[in-house]
């Protein structure tokens, strides 16, 4: 399977540079599996396409401010710089521009002298930063950072990203992205799910590099993962268990909930007990687990997902549950019918 088996052609004025002006007012394309029906929706009827007694998952994670924009020490020219993998509390990998400029030993100044660094050293991509802090850095950024947008949104950070970037249930600080199939809900929208008799619960996945980094190698399954956090909780891997049992689906809303799901089901992460096919029990660690085409699902039966950049992991994830050539060809109707694209993009349901 090779990286050109998952590129499309999207129009650059299909990419998503806000979000609507309402929260839960995109579009809904639903694919169905079997079927391979497609069908156009407005995600306010999302609930109407759920049955009684599924379980929807969704990603409880918060985005850290973790894109910071200063200078070095003594120069005027502007750098900025990433947080991706935290060493400790002062000390993180990060991703920088321009690469040239963070020599070891630099000295890098943030929001007029509130927050300073020195770049220690390089490892592959990312440069080994420490902050020089003595409190919780989260608490920082929120002040000194900003939200970090994905470099296709072609703007500067709005007032309105600080809410719009963030799902609602948003609550434990950590992602370096959005989970962004979760931006489209609504208190509201939540309620009409409940009332269905569809279940909702949580998991956390801290959405990290392995999300976006590209994928360079020609033959898929070279591609290495890079790895992220997550934990399922008891309560939630309970409620799995019973719709499992039941006979019911297990919709994740987001690859990155999907992938914290299968790899809690599996026993390809370290550090992570074997699992029995087809349930879940608690979870807590880190994965590196590349679904991509001929991947067998062990717990998610559907997913609600965004549309995704062309030769990616997220969309070779997507891929692996309804089908490579089933996804193109609903890609190519939502771009027939002008559906918006990527983090602030419409939504897509399989099932």
């Amino acid at each position: 399977m090779k990286l050109s088996d998952f590129d499309y052609n999207l129009p650059q004025h299909l990419i998503a540079q806000f979000p609507t002006k309402q929260r839960g007012a995109s579009r809904l394309l639903l694919l169905r599996k079997e079927s391979l029906d497609i069908i156009h929706y407005n995600f306010n009827q999302l609930c109407t396409l759920l049955d009684e007694g599924d379980i929807l998952v969704l990603n409880d994670t918060r985005v850290l401010n973790a894109r910071l924009v200063g200078k070095r020490f003594g120069f005027q020219g502007k750098i900025e710089v990433l947080l991706i993998d935290r060493i400790s509390n002062r000390d993180y990998k990060c991703l920088v521009k321009p690469a040239r400029r963070f020599k070891d030993g630099t000295k890098l100044i943030f929001d007029n002298g509130r927050l300073e660094a020195e770049v220690l050293g390089s490892e592959e991509e990312f440069k080994h930063i420490r902050f020089n802090i003595s409190g919780d850095i989260a608490t920082i950024l929120d002040e000194v950072g900003q939200i970090p947008l994905p470099p296709y949104i072609k703007r500067e950070p709005e007032e309105q990203d600080k809410n719009r970037y963030q799902t609602i249930y948003a609550s434990k600080k950590g992602a370096v992205a959005a989970p962004t199939a979760g931006l489209h809900f609504t208190e509201d929208i939540l309620s009409g799910i409940k009332s269905r008799g569809v279940e909702i619960a949580y998991i956390t996945l801290h959405v990290g590099y392995a999300t976006f980094k590209p994928v360079t190698e020609d033959k898929v399954s070279l591609h290495k993962m890079h790895k992220e956090y997550f934990e399922i909780p008891k309560v939630t891997s309970e409620m799995i268990n019973r719709t499992k049992e039941r006979g019911k689906r297990v919709i994740a809303v987001g690859t990155t909930t999907c992938r914290a799901l299968e790899s809690a089901a599996g026993s390809r992460q370290t550090g992570l007990p074997k699992r029995v096919p087809g349930a879940i029990s608690i979870a807590k660690g880190w994965t590196d687990l590349f679904i991509y085409p001929g991947y067998n699902f062990k717990i998610v039966d559907g997913m609600l997902t965004n549309f995704h950049f062309p030769r990616t992991t997220l969309l070779m994830l997507v891929s692996a549950l309804c089908g490579r050539d089933n996804l193109i060809k609903a890609y190519h109707e939502a771009i027939e019918k002008g559906y918006r694209f990527y983090s602030y993009g419409d939504a897509m349901l399989i099932v």
